[in-house]
C-alpha cells in the first residue's frame, strides 16, 4: 500500500453524480489534455463532445475531484470483463482506466495519484487481477509517469483514426 499523498485541501474525491454537469467534466477533460495536443497527441478525451463523455462516464465507476465546489479531477474505472477494443482489456481478470484527467493548474499536486490509489483499490475489491490503461506510444512522460507506478507493457493497440498515434497498454498486478 502506498503511503497516503498530500493533496489541496479540501479535495474531495466521490463518485460522479447526476446533478454534476457533464459540460463542466467535458470541459475539464478538453482542458487537461490540451497540453497533449501541443504535444501533437490528439487523445479522444481532448475533443470528445459531451455525449461521449456520458458515454464513456457510463460504461463503469466515474469519480471525480471537487474543489471549491468545481470539478477539478476525474477517472473512470471499467469493471473486469466490460471493456473492448483490445484483447488485453477483455480479459475478465482485467479492469481497465479511462478518461484520467486533473485541471491543469492543479497537477503535480498528488490529486492524480489520489485518484489512481482509488481505482486500483476499487479494481482489487472488485476481484481484478490487473487494472490496465493505455496511452500514446510517444508520450513518454504518461508512461514513465505509469510505470513508476508498477505498470507494464503489456500490449499495443491502434484506434486510428479517432486518435492519431498508437497506444501503449500498460497493466499492474493487483495484489491482494
Amino acid at each position: 500500500m502506498r503511503p497516503p499523498r498530500s493533496v489541496p485541501g479540501g479535495l474531495v474525491l466521490r463518485l460522479l453524480e447526476p446533478y454534476d454537469s457533464l459540460a463542466e467534466l467535458t470541459e475539464l477533460l478538453h482542458r487537461a489534455y490540451a497540453s497533449l495536443v501541443e504535444m501533437g497527441f490528439r487523445y479522444w478525451a481532448s475533443h470528445q463532445s459531451e455525449a461521449s463523455t456520458a458515454e464513456r462516464v457510463g460504461s463503469g465507476e466515474c469519480y471525480v475531484g471537487v474543489l471549491q465546489g468545481r470539478l477539478a479531477a476525474t477517472i473512470t474505472l471499467v469493471p473486469p470483463g466490460k471493456s473492448h477494443g483490445a484483447s488485453w482489456y477483455e480479459r475478465p481478470d482485467v479492469a481497465k482506466v479511462q478518461q484520467f484527467a486533473v485541471e491543469p493548474g492543479l497537477q503535480r499536486r498528488g490529486i492524480g495519484s489520489a485518484l489512481m490509489d482509488l481505482v486500483e483499490s476499487r479494481a482489487r475489491e472488485m476481484g481484478a487481477a490487473e487494472v490496465a490503461l493505455d496511452t500514446a506510444e510517444g508520450a513518454d512522460h504518461l508512461i514513465r509517469m505509469y510505470e513508476a507506478r508498477g505498470y507494464r507493457l503489456v500490449d499495443h493497440a491502434d484506434w486510428r483514426p479517432q486518435v492519431n498515434y498508437r497506444s501503449v497498454i500498460l497493466s499492474l498486478k493487483l495484489s491482494g
